[in-house]
């Protein structure tokens, strides 16, 4: 299993928790969030791994443009670390993900 505390945290990582640390602290202050704007599980998930596959892209691109000369080394190496750590986190979260799945299946009714 992959350790979160070994994944550097990038923009990405810091947003999304930022996100999260609001939606967390809107119901624990007793406030209700708005039906309309909250999201479901699924749509969270879904949304993680939309802006991971452009992670990913955008990074991908920027290395075929740094092999052709089009993007400096400084570039090249960002993008790269910024897939590593998106290729890091979205495993880690599908194996927790399969970990809680078996966990529900080896549950008794």
């Amino acid at each position: 299993m992959s350790d979160f505390s070994s994944i550097q945290p990038n923009a990405a990582i810091q947003a999304a928790y930022g996100k999260s640390k609001v939606m967390t602290s809107d119901a624990a202050g007793g406030e209700r969030l708005d039906p309309a704007q909250a999201q479901n599980f699924a749509q969270m998930i879904q949304n993680a791994a939309a802006d991971a596959v452009g992670t990913v892209r955008e990074g991908d691109a920027t290395a075929a443009a740094g092999l052709t000369g089009k993007a400096g080394l400084q570039q090249v190496v960002e993008a790269t670390m910024a897939m590593e750590s998106t290729v890091k986190v979205s495993v880690a979260v599908r194996d927790k993900l399969v970990e809680a799945y078996q966990e529900i299946m080896r549950m008794s009714l």
